[in-house]
């Protein structure tokens, strides 16, 4: 097996993943939308501008950020909320410590963009 019967009923309800699974039945792009699987369903000619859109907007946030809360997201998916919100993530002491924690809000209370160094 992929690893797909561990996947979806870690992102689907349960009933719904297993009525998948059991069954093999298809599911449409538009019911995958609907339940979270994906966050867009465009026609094929927009497929890189949306693609291009987020890339932009995660290219525009801090790099240490972006980081950081990829590691809390997949690291604290394998504890509970109240032992995830109370770990220690190595990215997230970095963007802690880092140039760019000053910046944002430096940036934010100056009122421009802000200029990202990922030190």
């Amino acid at each position: 097996m992929a690893g797909g019967v561990h996947r979806l009923p870690r992102q689907l309800p349960l009933k719904i993943a297993m009525g998948h699974l059991l069954t093999g039945r298809d599911m449409s792009a538009a019911r995958a939308a609907e339940l979270g699987l994906v966050n867009d369903v465009v026609p094929k000619s927009e497929l890189d501008a949306v693609v291009g859109s987020y890339v932009d907007d995660i290219l525009a946030c801090a790099p240490l950020a972006v980081r950081a809360t990829k590691e809390c997201v997949m690291r604290g998916l394998d504890y509970s909320l109240a032992e995830a919100a109370t770990r220690d993530y190595e990215w997230e002491q970095r963007r802690l410590a880092s140039d760019d924690a000053k910046e944002g809000p430096k940036a934010f209370a100056e009122k421009r963009s802000p200029v990202w160094t990922g030190k």
